[in-house]
């Protein structure tokens, strides 16, 4: 067994069989992929990495497994895809995602080219736990899914914690320990005891508070708009082959890539986001000043270069310096949460009133955003204000928004 000092949750045992897992390239490779991309440039404790993350979760989800009262190939089998859950992330966690979902038709989930390489494959069969499985748990596809793989599942218990730790946000409580000591198993799904529904609205809470401190922060956002726009203009026309190579490194190689370019205007963005000379917020506009359902139709890489290009070719800048940042609307959280409520399973929204008013509040947090050089911030304002047909802040809203 090998015991490992975690900063969120003390010390972490890694049983024997699964200690060449834990030294596999793939999980390696986490060591160099932060665990909140960008968000260094405003919290600067925040360089911790996808690494710790898994081992914290693969952690809680052995705790979990022994509360679920699973045998020992399946607590195996939860554990080692809580390890694994984080290998497809390429560097910079989620902002290099929607580039790849968009170009490469890949997200962090797809990681069967990768568990199925001889190295790791074979370690998993000598742990006697089978790949597909494996694929099947971090995809969401099987049974135990909900504990690495839901609403409120032990991935988001770690990373909540883990990033409040290291951000220093007061806004990531979550009381895990009690949250999976309430969970329990009936037909063969995760449910919660109705004693847990506490815990489970901190979780919530604390998922809607960090969303804008610290995942949706506006510096965050410019930060990583320049890093897609830098990323698509060193990939030029092979985008899905040029991606495809980018996502295979970590966090220093990309940037390095960037920094050294063939393309002037990827190294450009990417010495400002080297050296924190970021874009300013020419517009920041909430889902009551803009066209929220026309809005939708532009959330693509594609279509926002294109708006973004014709508020630059009216303000009279250059293409790349003027980023349209339109995150997709929050959908709802923990619809399909179940809570065992004496001899039957109930939605977890049928015992917590409290739900919908988060699902409301994340739904007010929505921002749409355009970005410029501070020098061109007026001109771009002016401009996409019109383009965008922003209707103007009421006075309440300019006070209270």
């Amino acid at each position: 067994m090998k015991i490992i000092k975690d900063p969120v949750h003390g010390y972490v045992e890694v049983p024997a069989s699964m200690v060449p897992l834990l030294d596999s390239a793939p999980v390696q490779r986490l060591r160099y992929v932060r665990q909140l991309g960008f968000s260094y440039l405003v919290y600067p404790g925040a360089h911790h990495t996808r690494f710790e993350h898994s081992l914290g979760t693969m952690h809680l989800a052995g705790v979990m497994a022994r509360q679920l009262g699973l045998g020992e190939k399946e607590r195996l089998l939860v554990a080692s895809a809580g390890l694994l859950h984080d290998v497809g992330h390429g560097p910079f966690s989620h902002a290099i995602e929607p580039l790849s979902e968009e170009f490469a038709g890949k997200n962090h989930q797809d990681v069967g080219a990768l568990l199925e390489q001889a190295g790791t494959a074979g370690i998993l069969e000598e742990m006697g736990v089978e790949v597909s499985a494996v694929i099947s748990m971090i995809r969401g596809e099987h049974p135990l899914s909900g504990i690495i793989h839901g609403e409120l599942d032990v991935d988001r218990m770690d990373y909540l914690l883990r990033d409040a730790h290291y951000t220093g946000a007061p806004y990531g409580t979550v009381d895990a320990h009690r949250l999976i000591r309430s969970t329990t198993l009936v037909d063969g799904r995760v449910v919660l005891e109705e004693s847990g529904v506490n815990a489970a609205e901190s979780l919530l809470i604390a998922r809607t508070l960090m969303r804008p401190a610290v995942y949706f922060h506006h510096v965050s956002r410019i930060a990583e708009m320049m890093f897609q726009a830098a990323v698509m203009a060193h990939v030029g026309d092979q985008a899905a082959d040029g991606l495809f190579a980018l996502l295979q490194e970590d966090d220093s190689a990309c940037m390095h890539a960037l920094l050294t370019s063939p393309s002037p205007v990827a190294r450009d963005l990417s010495h400002r986001i080297y050296q924190r000379r970021l874009y300013k917020r020419a517009l920041y506009l909430n889902r009551e000043q803009v066209n929220a359902a026309r809005m939708a139709q532009y959330c693509s890489h594609r279509k926002r270069v294109a708006l973004a290009g014709r508020i630059a070719d009216i303000a009279g800048v250059l293409p790349h310096e003027v980023l349209v940042d339109i995150p997709p609307f929050p959908g709802d959280m923990s619809l399909h949460v179940q809570v065992k409520n004496r001899h039957r399973a109930v939605g977890i929204s049928e015992l917590s009133p409290l739900l919908h008013t988060l699902n409301d509040t994340r739904r007010g947090q929505w921002r749409l955003g355009v970005y410029a050089p501070s020098r061109y911030r007026e001109r771009v304002a002016d401009v996409a204000a019109d383009v965008l047909n922003v209707r103007p802040e009421t006075t309440q809203e300019q006070l209270f928004g």
